[in-house]
């Protein structure tokens, strides 16, 4: 009989064995030295901006690309290239990261929080219906982790109630869902190439669009309000790159929301090999799943046969009750993680409560009391599903040390650690 690492016993995971994250190789190098001799390190009609939007837009099939300075800048102007105003409510997942929400803030708009399905992690397509009022403009569902939400039943629901479809797609870069790439079936679609996610620049962001306008409102609000011109690129001179080709005229209220030069070449080294990365995070999800789908109460992330996700984390849902144990699921949950940890793996929780149950959110529901035509609810009762997951789930791997550069017999490793953790969960448990 083996000892547990926290009995004592030797980890399966040795140590240095995990791939640090983001994978940086000569590539990027050579992409950087070629922007300190160039000499240009900024401007939206820079090279490697251009380049990466062009690229970009080619890879998943839009018209039109801009490159920001983060994901929540271009969710901020989706939304302005969408029109949405002050006052306006914007349907968004309870479960997710607080930029989605905080984009709608930005705007001056009311983010109206809706629970998730528990088997993708996506926005319910029920609770969506239930939530939309008469100051409703917009939904903005996310593909949690990588894997694409069951979007076509909230596509729909858009088109029949009148309402703009944003999607936040920043964990899921490359993503798939019915053939199509994930951020290409709403109005517009949203990514991130902060340093966590499948193309790592550091800090960054795209916004894709097909729609002229939504772009045109967009590009300008980047750029201090100021209109763009196609024939402003025709005239673009590296010998001048920090020097306008005419005069400042803002039409708009706008934000310096772009990215640079160094970032954009990076994020073009690193689209370069996406796919590679992201085949390589699928096949040790599939790999991991099988093992870990034999341990009774334990749950893999699911992956129905019409999307290929891009896998950004590893969530694993926890049951002890199908193991006999009784405990109340957080107590499994974090000592489940603390014996994984001691047994050499990255394990993380990344978020422990709904988004509306962040102080923030809660400031706004107490500012609203005693104005009904204002009123906003944040009670996390309403949230049951995205509760229930985050009392009863770990994220295999962290975000420095990911899924997707790990080797199989790294993979293998932690199936054995899950497997020798779960099945002792009653001494797991007791210490």
């Amino acid at each position: 009989m083996y000892r547990l690492a926290i009995q004592g016993g030797t980890p399966v995971v040795p140590a240095g064995s995990h791939v640090r994250w983001p994978v940086l190789g000569e590539e990027e190098r050579r992409a950087v030295r070629g922007v300190l001799e160039r000499g240009v390190l900024s401007g939206q009609l820079a090279p490697e901006v251009r380049g990466l939007e062009r690229e970009f837009a080619a890879l998943v099939g839009s018209r039109f690309c801009l490159a920001t300075n983060s994901g929540t800048s271009a969710l901020h102007l989706a939304l302005i290239g969408a029109g949405i105003q002050a006052g306006d409510e914007v349907v968004v997942p309870a479960f997710t990261f607080v930029a989605t929400a905080m984009a709608v803030l930005h705007q001056g708009a009311v983010p109206v929080f809706v629970d998730v399905e528990p088997r993708f992690f996506g926005m319910d397509p029920a609770k969506v219906e239930a939530a939309i009022t008469s100051r409703t403009r917009a939904i903005v569902p996310v593909h949690l982790h990588g894997v694409p939400c069951e979007l076509q039943p909230i596509a729909e629901l858009a088109v029949r109630r009148g309402l703009v479809l944003i999607e936040d797609s920043a964990q899921a870069i490359g993503a798939r869902y019915r053939g199509r790439m994930a951020g290409t079936m709403g109005l517009a679609g949203c990514y991130s190439l902060q340093s966590s996610k499948s193309m790592a620049a550091g800090e960054g962001g795209l916004l894709v669009t097909d729609d002229e306008e939504v772009y045109r409102k967009a590009h300008a609000a980047r750029m201090f309000g100021e209109d763009s011109r196609p024939e402003d690129e025709a005239s673009y001179s590296l010998a001048h790159a920090l020097d306008g080709n005419r005069a400042y005229d803002s039409a708009a209220v706008g934000w310096n929301y772009r990215t640079n030069e160094l970032s954009a070449a990076v994020a073009r080294a690193q689209l370069r090999r996406l796919d590679h990365w992201n085949a390589q995070a699928l096949a040790s999800a599939e790999l991991l799943g099988r093992r870990l789908r034999e341990l009774p109460g334990v749950t893999p992330p699911e992956v129905p046969a019409d999307r290929v996700p891009a896998f950004h984390k590893y969530r694993v849902q926890l049951d002890a009750s199908k193991v006999g144990v009784e405990a109340q699921p957080p107590a499994v949950r974090d000592a489940v993680l603390r014996a994984l940890r001691a047994e050499g793996c990255e394990v993380v929780l990344w978020q422990t409560q709904p988004v509306p149950g962040q102080t923030l959110f809660r400031k706004m529901e107490a500012a609203s009391a005693g104005r009904p035509d204002r009123r906003v609810s944040y009670d996390l009762a309403q949230y049951p599903v995205t509760r229930a997951i985050l009392d009863r789930s770990v994220v295999l791997f962290s975000q420095t040390y990911p899924l997707a550069p790990q080797p199989p017999a790294l993979v293998e490793a932690y199936a054995e650690a899950f497997a020798r953790v779960w099945t002792r969960l009653p001494e797991v448990l007791a210490r």
